[in-house]
């Protein structure tokens, strides 16, 4: 499924913007999607959209591959659609299936790079001194590239874009306490390397 120029003109705009609180961030409808409707479909791919390029980026460390992919996740959600029962709310679904296709994609190619700087720009926190920031964003990318992708998506998914841990297991198709382990043990890795924890958003 493919979005047209005036499909993301329409699109709703995250970067550079002031994220929203976390109980407004994902307030999908938990309905069921029309069958084949590729209206309805179009409405709820621009409605997550940039959420979901955001996620596959920060998997991914690749804008062209991050394209690729998510133009995958399209078609396989599209063909899915006979199949959702709204069990989960329609963006979870959508977060679910782009986990995988990128964890897919990562162990197709053997990726585990360090994430490129400029995605890294809203997770640190600005510093006074522009050298510091930079170096405390080499930092975190070098942590953050150190993380097994599971791990990174589910501290990303947590502290990052304010899902609970319920929710991230969800994303991710793993038992609650996996989720939380998985946060956890990210969470000791940057902690070890940065030697400061990060924020905890639960």
């Amino acid at each position: 499924m493919s979005l047209t120029r005036e499909d993301r003109a329409s699109a709703p705009a995250s970067a550079g913007e002031k994220a929203p609180q976390r109980e407004q961030r994902h307030s999908d409808a938990a309905g069921s999607i029309p069958t084949r409707d590729r209206r309805a479909f179009t409405r709820l791919i621009l409605e997550h959209d940039e959420r979901l390029r955001a996620l596959a980026y920060r998997l991914l460390g690749d804008r062209d591959l991050m394209d690729d992919v998510l133009q995958e996740v399209y078609v396989k959600a599209f063909a899915a659609l006979p199949g959702f029962r709204g069990r989960s709310s329609a963006g979870t679904w959508l977060y679910r299936i782009t986990f995988t296709t990128c964890i897919d994609t990562l162990r197709r190619q053997r990726r585990l790079e360090a994430l490129p700087d400029d995605l890294l720009q809203d997770v640190v926190d600005p510093a006074p001194d522009p050298g510091d920031e930079l170096a405390e964003r080499e930092r975190l990318a070098l942590a953050l590239g150190a993380l097994p992708p599971e791990q990174r998506a589910a501290v990303l998914l947590v502290d990052r874009d304010g899902f609970d841990y319920k929710t991230v297991a969800e994303i991710l198709d793993v038992p609650f306490g996996t989720a939380a382990s998985r946060v956890s043990a990210a969470r000791h890795v940057l902690r070890r390397m940065l030697g400061s924890p990060p924020e905890e958003t639960r």
